[in-house]
């Protein structure tokens, strides 16, 4: 057995078993048994995830390698054109649908932030294909197929976390009616060594999302806080990472807690990334589930639509308070 199929055994036991693995619990689900007689087992899996660790890694999810690989190397190629040709996706404006983030100087924190990232809408495709980079020349093609299959993925895991929460298994996707769908392509340079401690590839913060899929290539740098300490979530491969978002939290009424989670440079290679967010339409209300609200468990929240997040959520950057983004929804009687 080599290294890898022996990690990922072990992975597997730990999801199976309740059992810690080094610095941390990682959890792992096994999606192809949600179409089986194990499907109940399965869900409560998800929902232990989701309530203890704010995430948890898929396998057996239906995305071919090729397809991952594919989406990950047009992301490397992106990353490595002309300067002139990436920085024609840079705006200040928060609502284009495509947009170029580069590294930056925090003088809060005194670090810089070296990711560079392609952020844009990607569902429905008709609507946003035209404004994708045409270069590199593979890029819309392995962004559709990626967006594709990830899209099922995401509805298979939203029906899981609905039943989880004791909700009819449709109720998040009702709730979403015609949501939509954007990724981000992320690169994080190499990092100098002497440069290392005050440097980052992203800050601690959290997804304001309903569910974030990521996808990551073999080299080290995601992190996750679990019971106060920084865990590593290494790459196994033909796995996803499923973070909890705010907006889930949300909806869970607090039972599910949004991932803080970071990313740590490497002074040997460079890495990639790309993430998939779920997204509400922004005249979605959104708020505690009813079914979640009782006398011992009042509503955390208020409600509110996914407009008013999302302009709570640029305020909140632009003041240095992301981690404070949900405070503005919270219920009078929280």
């Amino acid at each position: 057995m080599s290294a890898i199929e022996s990690q990922l055994a072990d992975y597997e036991l730990a999801a199976s078993l309740g059992t810690e693995i080094s610095d941390g619990f990682i959890p792992l689900i096994d999606m192809e048994e949600l179409q089986g007689p194990r499907r109940s087992e399965i869900v409560q899996q998800i929902g232990h995830a989701c309530q203890h660790y704010s995430f948890f890694l898929v396998k057996n999810h239906g995305i071919s390698e090729t397809n991952m690989n594919n989406i990950l190397g047009t992301a490397s190629e992106f990353f490595k054109l002309p300067e002139q040709e990436k920085l024609k996706f840079c705006t200040n404006d928060p609502n284009k649908s495509i947009k170029l983030f580069m590294g930056f100087k925090d003088e809060i924190q005194n670090v810089f932030i070296a990711r560079e990232s392609l952020r844009f809408s990607t569902y429905p495709f008709e609507d946003y294909v035209n404004e994708w980079p045409a270069n590199p020349p593979s890029l819309r093609k392995d962004v559709m197929e990626y967006c594709t299959s990830v899209k099922r993925v995401e509805f298979e895991l939203l029906e899981a976390m609905s039943q989880s929460l004791g909700l009819e298994k449709d109720y998040i996707d009702k709730m979403l009616y015609n949501h939509g769908q954007k990724i981000s392509m992320n690169y994080y340079p190499i990092c100098q060594e002497q440069d290392l401690e005050f440097t980052r590839g992203v800050r601690p913060h959290t997804d304001p999302t309903i569910i974030t899929i990521l996808l990551q290539d073999n080299v080290p740098g995601f992190k996750v806080l679990n019971n106060g300490k920084w865990v590593d979530v290494g790459h196994i491969p033909n796995t996803l990472v499923i973070h909890v978002g705010d907006l889930l939290q949300v909806i869970s009424n607090y039972r599910y807690k949004s991932l803080h989670h970071q990313v740590f440079m490497n002074c040997v290679k460079e890495r990639v990334s790309v993430a998939s967010y779920c997204y509400p339409s922004s005249d979605t209300t959104i708020g505690p589930a009813m079914e979640l609200i009782d006398n011992d468990h009042p509503a955390i929240y208020r409600n509110f639509t996914y407009k008013e997040f999302y302009e709570e959520m640029w305020r909140a950057v632009v003041q240095h308070a992301t981690d404070k983004r949900l405070d503005t929804f919270k219920s009078s009687v929280a």
